[in-house]
């Protein structure tokens, strides 16, 4: 494992250990939105590195470990380090834009984040393949991509399960812009992924704009 991806997981760790064991501690640091409306910025950031339990930070880490050295490799590690960051912010703040006038919604995990690399390391690797869940057989992985930002917005449309669909889209958004800003030269050699990953972002912009969402 790179040390970098190691050096996350046990933010999230520690981070996350300490939430368990310690309520007013988690509640002090989750993202909410009518704590963030009355200026407590940092839940931006501090509320993706707590989780709810083992399964939900298992997930989270083990989909890390799983792309981040594709980023770090392809990237450097201080932009790996730009990408999860920037990934983290922009799942929040787009949470923050569709649950403003709900202050008592709250969220935790690095998932929007992780979706941020995720979506880079298919930027950088438009050949790579995946597995998803009981699927026996591996999928291209901007198959994936369009796919997971298309049931993000169904769940966001329809308020499917207790998930941050939209945190995951926001993070995801983020990872994308990021990665093209730091590799401009992905433009040249996978335009049509470029084109394939925003039609997405496009769709969600379209619905909002016809208050469909």
């Amino acid at each position: 494992m790179n040390i970098h991806t190691l050096v996350v997981i046990i933010a999230n760790l520690l981070f996350s250990m300490r939430g368990f064991k310690d309520y007013s501690f988690f509640e002090q640091y989750k993202f909410n939105i009518g704590a963030l409306q009355r200026g407590e910025k940092i839940r931006m950031i501090s509320s993706g590195f707590l989780h709810v339990n083992w399964q939900h930070f298992m997930f989270n880490m083990i989909s890390l470990y799983l792309f981040a050295h594709i980023v770090i490799y392809q990237l450097g590690t201080l932009n790996f380090y730009l990408v999860y960051l920037f990934s983290l912010l922009a799942g929040n703040l787009l949470s923050f834009y569709f649950h403003k006038n709900e202050p008592f919604y709250s969220a935790v995990g690095a998932s929007g984040a992780v979706t941020g690399i995720v979506y880079s390391a298919i930027l950088l690797r438009p050949d790579m393949h995946m597995f998803i869940y009981f699927i026996p057989v591996p999928i291209p992985s901007y198959v994936v991509g369009v796919g997971y930002l298309l049931f993000s917005i169904y769940g966001m449309k329809t308020k499917l399960g207790n998930i941050g669909h939209d945190a995951h889209f926001g993070g995801a958004v983020g990872g994308y812009f990021m990665t093209l800003f730091l590799a401009p030269w992905i433009f040249e050699y996978h335009f049509w992924m470029v084109a394939l990953l925003a039609a997405p972002i496009g769709l969600l912009l379209f619905l909002k704009w016809k208050n469909k969402l």
